[in-house]
């Protein structure tokens, strides 16, 4: 299912720290996010000219303080961290989850808790132009895991550029540094990476 939110509240595998810019974050979001919008779904490997972004979770503009904190960046598309912009929001690894939030096959995301429904409005994830972007891609991923299986698992599987994790050196360390073992670009390289997810 391309649009399954997680099964249980997001807790984070990463803790890089005393980078100088935003940017720098980005390889340990794209492999804590699952390269996908936190928000949406919205995977890198669907649109890659559409990009995703390194997103403030609090407003840097009423939180200067955390502008660098790992723990309040998020990995969100060009389309949802519009949107989101300098409001203060619910936080999306707490109430987007499949237990709350599902795809309906016409493509409205159905919610049953208040939190969830406020946040699915406060970023407009329910109008029309992202339920048509949602059965737009849930029929082609159907068309696609019918006709071609090669085309079926390149639009559900990893991007092919991984971060190397491990490489990367932090200036102030990884509070977390066990995540590195379960990062996906490790996992590839112990073969236990899925096809898809």
């Amino acid at each position: 299912m391309p649009f399954q939110y997680p099964l249980a509240p997001h807790v984070r595998r990463h803790g890089p720290r005393g980078y100088r810019d935003r940017e720098s974050f980005r390889p340990w979001l794209r492999d804590e996010f699952a390269f996908r919008c936190v928000y949406c779904l919205r995977r890198e490997q669907w649109d890659r000219a559409t990009s995703l972004h390194v997103e403030h979770f609090l407003p840097t503009s009423q939180f200067p303080e955390q502008e660098l904190a790992y723990d309040n960046l998020l990995y969100a598309c060009i389309r949802c961290n519009a949107a989101k912009s300098d409001q203060i929001a619910a936080d999306p690894c707490r109430v987007l989850l499949a237990d709350a939030v599902t795809v309906h096959a016409d493509g409205r995301l159905l919610a049953s808790e208040r939190r969830s429904r406020q946040l699915i409005a406060q970023l407009r994830l329910n109008n029309p132009e992202m339920v048509h972007f949602r059965r737009l891609w849930l029929e082609i991923i159907a068309m696609a895991e019918q006709v071609n299986t090669r085309l079926y698992e390149e639009l559900l599987g990893f991007p092919n550029d991984l971060p190397n994790l491990r490489a990367l050196r932090p200036p102030r360390g990884n509070s977390r540094p066990e995540g590195i073992e379960q990062s996906y670009w490790t996992k590839r390289e112990r073969g236990i990476l899925p096809v898809s997810y």
